[in-house]
């Protein structure tokens, strides 16, 4: 019999929870973007153009997306802390091969590796946090979460940049790829066991056992949420891409100026995230439409003044307004489907979604590196508005959940006999 899970208990098994994927997910993405900040160095060496060098992006990004569904069922079957700790294990391995690369065909291979061995974490970290916190306290965790993202992409330029000008940039994949060795062992030590099942659903219902995954695919919140997060996404990942090759290039600017300046937007989409999750669990829950689509409509605004702007100074207010913005409504686009999912296979129905984010991973390096080939930078920056305002109209036209129900055929928990 499980013991008694007390107040004080429930409170420690979430926060620990959060602050450990909070610290995971900070080095994940300082290992993510540290390819931008290296990329021009990378491309000089390699004699890459800019088409070339977003496909070494979006190599990771093609093997990223590829991983997050068969990921999110492997959460499901073999349980969530095993494969965050595998996850952690095998990128920081393939991050420190990153430096031996030859050129551009092992590059490519490495970096496909990689995407692979992080695609098993999104799905995890979903199901770890499924598992270990109340309904009631779930928007809030995951703006935490997710929020810690847009931090490790705030703080790997300033981290990357100096040490990247003071040991070149192979070895600093080294240096990081041993940081997450580091964390993945804090990871596997501290991560509390599971909440009873009890105290993280909110009924009384689960998910009927035929077919559960066909249930999953064949959802139409769970799709247009994955729709959604690719055009949300455009933005983030074209932002990682090529705001600090644009800055270096185009504005002038050293790499360590550079890192400096395009660390500021992802702080600041940081904050907003955790403060999107803090609106949502206050009564936005039941329709996020409310905050997402003036937040997306408004960023894509931003995004144009932006893109017209001569001053460097400007340039990085509007990026840093436009995301914040468009932070705000990371939570209601990724809530919606959290919410609705059954405990038991929130993995693969997270996988779902996300495999339509990272499909922006593999599209907004390629196409604003062909944009800005052909027809310059603001040509690029432009495609992340239309992106952003495409996500705004399909949140419009998502029905989202109605208290008290599901999006998922289920039948009554049966009691157990005394």
């Amino acid at each position: 019999m499980q013991p008694k899970s007390t107040p004080k208990t429930v409170q420690r098994t979430e926060n620990t929870t959060i602050a450990l994927l909070m610290g995971v997910y900070i080095v994940d993405y300082v290992d993510r973007v540290m390819i931008a900040t290296a990329l021009p160095l990378i491309g000089a060496e390699f004699g890459l153009n800019r088409t070339e060098q977003g496909l070494v992006v979006s190599a990771f990004a093609i093997a990223y997306m590829a991983g997050q569904f068969p990921a999110g069922l492997l959460a499901d079957r073999i349980g969530s802390r095993r494969l965050l700790v595998i996850s952690l294990a095998a990128w920081s391995a393939f991050t420190a091969a990153t430096s031996l690369a030859p050129g551009l065909v092992a590059l490519l291979v490495l970096r496909a590796l990689f995407g692979i061995s992080q695609a098993l974490f999104p799905t995890a970290s979903f199901k770890t946090l499924t598992e270990r916190t109340r309904p009631g306290a779930r928007s809030r965790s995951a703006g935490l979460m997710i929020a810690s993202n847009n931090l490790g992409a705030g703080l790997g330029p300033l981290i990357v940049a100096p040490v990247v000008v003071m040991t070149g940039w192979r070895h600093t994949f080294w240096i990081i790829a041993a940081a997450g060795l580091v964390v993945g062992l804090l990871l596997w030590r501290l991560m509390p066991p599971p909440l009873p099942r009890e105290l993280t659903v909110s009924g009384t219902e689960e998910l009927d056992s035929a077919a559960p995954v066909r249930a999953v695919l064949r959802n139409g919140l769970v799709l247009r949420c994955a729709l959604m997060f690719a055009c949300y996404n455009m933005l983030t990942y074209g932002m990682i891409t090529w705001v600090p090759s644009y800055l270096m290039e185009a504005r002038g600017m050293s790499m360590v100026q550079a890192g400096v300046s395009s660390a500021v937007p992802p702080l600041v989409a940081a904050f907003a995230v955790a403060l999107g999750g803090q609106l949502m669990s206050r009564g936005l829950d039941t329709d996020p439409r409310r905050l997402v689509v003036p937040a997306l409509l408004v960023s894509a605004a931003l995004l144009v003044a932006m893109l017209l702007t001569d001053s460097t100074t400007a340039f990085t207010v509007l990026q840093s307004l436009a995301m914040f913005s468009a932070g705000l409504s990371s939570i209601g686009i990724i809530g919606m489907p959290l919410r609705a999912l059954p405990r038991d296979v929130v993995g693969s129905g997270m996988g779902l979604v996300n495999t339509g984010g990272q499909l922006a991973g593999v599209l907004a390096p390629l196409v604003m590196g062909w944009l800005a080939d052909r027809s310059g930078f603001p040509a690029a920056f432009g495609f992340l508005a239309l992106a952003t305002a495409a996500a705004a109209c399909i949140s419009l036209t998502t029905r989202p959940l109605s208290p008290g129900t599901s999006h998922f055929s289920v039948r009554p928990k049966v009691p157990e006999a005394s």
